[in-house]
């Protein structure tokens, strides 16, 4: 039921009639969604087909709209993904709820085997964004486009450059 509430947030992110004729993104979250779905269901030959099938529509998809968003990783409800096309995230990367999501993106790991980031709620990466590294995004981040994000950063703040660096830290009320 988890998945299914999750889709219906994804879907309000997306505030519009038919997205699935106006927005080929949609296409890679619902499959996302259905592979989630399928890992919950139990062994059998019906579960192997339906992976076969997930497995099959996974390639097509990520082919035909650029975006890779495997079923591993662990991502919230609420994703929206502005201007498909190359968006790649690591099968074991973590995206909080309501995250926003631009062309050429990449949440992943800086070598082999290396550590993925960690993205809280909130986060919103602009045009060709890339995340690197075993690094945390807090709450409510927005990261620049054409950054490369290789540090955490904390609640609230902005980072822009590559390296991306703080320009905008959280507010606090410190006397």
């Amino acid at each position: 039921m988890q998945d299914r509430h999750d889709w219906d947030c994804d879907l309000l992110r997306y505030n519009m009639r038919r997205p699935f004729l106006r927005e080929q993104s949609i296409w890679a979250i619902w499959l996302y969604r259905r592979g989630r779905s399928l890992d919950g269901r139990p062994a059998g030959f019906g579960k192997k087909w339906r992976m076969s099938l997930y497995w099959l529509m996974f390639r097509l998809i990520e082919t035909v709209t650029g975006v890779s968003l495997p079923k591993s990783a662990s991502i919230g409800p609420g994703l929206r993904i502005w201007h498909f096309g190359g968006i790649f995230v690591h099968p074991d990367a973590k995206i909080g709820a309501n995250c926003t999501l631009r062309q050429g993106n990449t949440i992943g790991n800086r070598h082999v085997d290396g550590p993925v980031p960690v993205l809280g709620d909130n986060v919103e990466l602009g045009a060709y964004a890339q995340i690197l590294g075993g690094i945390t995004i807090g709450n409510n981040c927005r990261i620049g486009a054409m950054s490369v994000v290789l540090h955490d950063m904390p609640d609230g703040s902005t980072a822009v450059g590559a390296p991306a660096r703080i320009i905008m830290a959280p507010v606090t009320n410190e006397h």
